[in-house]
């Protein structure tokens, strides 16, 4: 097994002792703001996928997808697919619904798919852990607290910055692991699908 539980134990050390931690007002964090401009590449959260389809994206995001490389991870469509078993097959909406995730699913390109690392998803539990201990809400480490946990660590090693509107998921493991690797936007009303 290539993952170093020792390397990870001390990197992330999740028998820290602390209070809590809590959420930071958004003056402190980093949202998209225009003007966009070029920058890291992009990790998008399952969220955004969502987002978009629902119309829920403010123009910035629109602008920064278009002005950045965009990459997806395996743990999105895993989140992605799960919706074909997940959702109704008698309500009236789903066909429709389950045609445009299938749409945003084969329009990901081979290329820019990739999957967190042994390291990235073994860290992965530690952080979402250490989350659920520490946080001031209750936060039982749950499939997406450790999913995205894993999209945070996979970003770390690549270099580039997750986009999301999951502000206090992704706040916590910014407090915990420093990384400047996260940018996060505010959904908007529905508007009109594009």
């Amino acid at each position: 097994m290539n993952f170093e539980l020792a390397r990870a134990l001390r990197r992330v050390k999740p028998q820290r002792i602390a209070d809590t931690i809590r959420q930071r007002p958004p003056a402190d964090l980093p949202f998209v703001m225009t003007p966009i401009s070029a920058g890291t590449e992009l990790l998008i959260n399952s969220c955004v996928y969502i987002d978009i389809l629902q119309g829920h994206t403010p123009a910035s995001v629109d602008d920064l997808l278009s002005a950045r490389i965009i990459n997806h991870s395996t743990i999105c469509l895993a989140e992605l697919t799960h919706l074909f078993d997940r959702l109704d097959p008698k309500h009236p909406a789903t066909k429709n619904v389950l045609r445009e995730i299938r749409h945003t699913i084969e329009d990901i390109p081979g290329h820019r798919l990739s999957s967190p690392s042994h390291t990235a998803s073994g860290e992965a539990g530690m952080l979402a852990g250490l989350v659920a201990r520490l946080s001031d809400v209750d936060h039982r480490v749950n499939q997406s607290l450790l999913d995205d946990a894993g999209l945070y660590l996979q970003v770390m090693e690549n270099g580039w910055t997750v986009l999301t509107s999951n502000i206090r998921d992704f706040d916590y493991f910014d407090q915990l692991l420093p990384a400047d690797r996260v940018l996060f936007y505010e959904k908007t009303a529905t508007t009109p699908k594009r």
